[in-house]
């Protein structure tokens, strides 16, 4: 006893040296710090659905310098997902995210607090993090190296009522519908029929749908409702808890399905409700990207802890 405060006092004693010789400094230019005074207080309001949308920034340079295949490839799609899986991974508070060609749309709850709900800490943080990801999910998907870095750009918009996010979401994937089904009509004009660009442009000019459907069954034998789900309908990612046997693991599992339709909201309810990942039976062959999230993992019965950026700066 009488060693260790024979100890403590010399401790003290050597603090009081250390402080003496080394006084603490005071912030450096603290009398330029009035320039805080002119950031802008970007606090996103209470109570509202905030969705971050990303966009490529001229991808149609960047597709065809990677040589994408067209009309959809699907392994620059799955790049896509990754990235978006990786940002889902991150902010848990991210209840959906849907993805099309170069965009992607990440939906957080109402009462998220990540960040104190400020716009540009969300907004940078979520581009950031999707470009980085993107980038480095790149040689897992493509068999070419990247020629350059990707970029994307990226907006806050803010829903105030469920009916308002329905119909964001509604609007998007109607678009991929529109955009598709051009796509494919256009292109296999062009690389099976010989047309020039300007050509297949000119013979799709002023057609609907049907006329768009009539003409893929007519010259090419297809039945456009028979093409991939990912490409007609996009992707939408939702935190699942996977059930294979007797095991079970949260991950973030890619749909392919019409989230127009009021059925897609009755089987996950989690999205609007409280939020608890549902139930996601695996099929006998998972995903690559579920897989690649299980892989190497033991399944466990225990979700993972909601992280918390409440407090973050």
């Amino acid at each position: 006893m009488r060693l260790l405060g024979t100890l403590n006092k010399f401790g003290k004693l050597l603090n009081y040296s250390l402080a003496r010789n080394f006084p603490k400094r005071s912030m450096a230019c603290s009398r330029f710090e009035y320039v805080k005074s002119f950031e802008q207080d970007d606090s996103i309001l209470p109570n509202v659905w905030i969705v971050i949308r990303i966009d490529g920034k001229k991808f149609h340079k960047f597709s065809k310098t990677h040589d994408f295949e067209k009309p959809n490839d699907e392994n620059a799609l799955n790049v896509m997902n990754a990235a978006a899986t990786a940002v889902m991974q991150e902010f848990r508070d991210i209840v959906l995210a849907y993805g099309q060609s170069d965009e992607y749309s990440f939906v957080f709850r109402k009462e998220t607090v990540a960040f104190k709900r400020r716009s540009a800490k969300l907004l940078t943080y979520v581009t950031s993090l999707f470009s980085s990801s993107y980038v480095m999910q790149w040689a897992k998907w493509m068999n070419l190296p990247l020629a350059y870095a990707p970029c994307f750009d990226g907006r806050v918009v803010l829903y105030p009522s469920e009916q308002n996010l329905k119909d964001y979401l509604s609007w998007r994937q109607a678009d991929v519908h529109v955009n598709n089904l051009y796509n494919t009509a256009f292109w296999k004009l062009v690389l099976e029929k010989g047309l020039t660009n300007q050509q297949a442009e000119a013979k799709l000019r002023g057609t609907f749908s049907a006329d768009k459907n009539e003409l893929l069954f007519q010259e090419f034998g297809i039945n456009y409702n028979n093409l991939p789900a990912m490409y007609r309908k996009g992707t939408i990612l939702l935190r699942k808890r996977v059930i294979l046997g007797e095991k079970s693991r949260q991950a973030v599992v890619p749909l392919h399905e019409d989230l127009i339709s009021s059925q897609f909201w009755k089987e996950h309810t989690e999205i609007l409700g409280k939020y608890v990942p549902g139930t996601y039976n695996a099929p006998q062959t998972l995903p690559r990207l579920v897989e690649m999230q299980l892989n190497g993992k033991e399944l466990d019965d225990e979700a993972e802890e909601p992280q918390n950026l409440a407090g973050t700066s």
